[in-house]
């Protein structure tokens, strides 16, 4: 690649570059419902100046190179930070994109009647611009992702409340679909709070889960197992007949298994067991 006038450029008309992205962001469609103006222009200011940096090197075409982890830092923060006010991935790789223009007026300026030079400058401006863009779009992807998944996580830890039944007597009632990641998320909190209430039974309630199948049962029998491995008793309640039929059809065999048809039945069971009996009052 033949040596570009960017560095130059930026050094000379740093400033002028700079009023000139920031109507170029204005005519954009700013976000200034999410980001206000002196932040912005406060952010731009220091993008320019680790650009001006990092170009000095000349491997324009090696974002790899030391010279530009402080650019792609910096930008990884910018759009994190945006993710999170609400910037979509294009508003925010609009930030870089906007600077084209001013970069490439300044370029016109500079380079004068030489097109083939204008041309080759055009090109090389576009293709950093591209690509740090690129990197903008895909970190904030990422920070989506992550936040997305802990949601999840959170609302997996949410749908599966260990309640205290009684002295000794703690309940786990499921509700959707079990897979591996919940069974995780399942077995640590039913472990937890047999430890905490030091509870003896556990009444695991699948009268939520809407289908049973041979991967839900070995989940199943996963966290009965760990339960005893502490030192409580588990109990399956809320085995429907069309469960029952579907297990009995799939050969899944849970008769190692205390099993009852309702919740009600499984606390009178876990009750008898721990020798309590409740009584109505006449």
């Amino acid at each position: 690649m033949s040596e570009t006038i960017l560095p130059n450029l930026l050094k000379k008309s740093g400033s002028n570059i700079l009023e000139e992205w920031d109507r170029q962001l204005s005519s954009a469609g700013r976000r200034s419902d999410l980001i206000k103006e002196d932040d912005e222009r406060t952010q731009g200011q220091q993008f320019l100046t680790r650009l001006e940096t990092a170009v000095q090197g000349g491997r324009l075409d090696d974002l790899k190179a030391p010279a530009w982890k402080p650019v792609l830092e910096f930008l990884s923060e910018i759009s994190k930070g945006r993710g999170r006010l609400g910037f979509s991935a294009s508003e925010t790789a609009l930030f870089v994109l906007s600077l084209k223009q001013p970069i490439i007026q300044g370029l016109r300026e500079d380079v004068g009647n030489d097109p083939d030079k204008l041309f080759e400058e055009i090109k090389t401006a576009n293709n950093l611009l591209d690509r740090l863009a690129l990197h903008t779009i895909e970190t904030h992807q990422r920070a989506r992702e992550e936040v997305i998944s802990r949601q999840q996580m959170e609302m997996i830890e949410l749908s599966t409340p260990v309640v205290k039944l009684w002295d000794g007597i703690v309940a786990l009632p499921l509700i959707g679909t079990l897979d591996s990641a919940r069974t995780n998320v399942v077995m640590e909190s039913l472990l937890l709070q047999i430890v905490s209430t030091e509870s003896e039974i556990a009444i695991i309630d699948i009268t939520g889960v809407p289908t049973v199948d041979t991967l839900v049962a070995q989940h199943l029998l996963k966290t009965v197992s760990a339960a005893r491995l502490m030192g409580a008793d588990c109990i399956i309640s809320g085995i429907r007949p069309q469960i029952a039929q579907t297990m009995v059809h799939l050969g899944i065999d849970l008769t190692t298994v205390s099993t009852k048809a309702t919740m009600a039945e499984a606390l009178k069971t876990a009750m008898n067991k721990m020798g309590f009996r409740v009584t109505r009052e006449k």
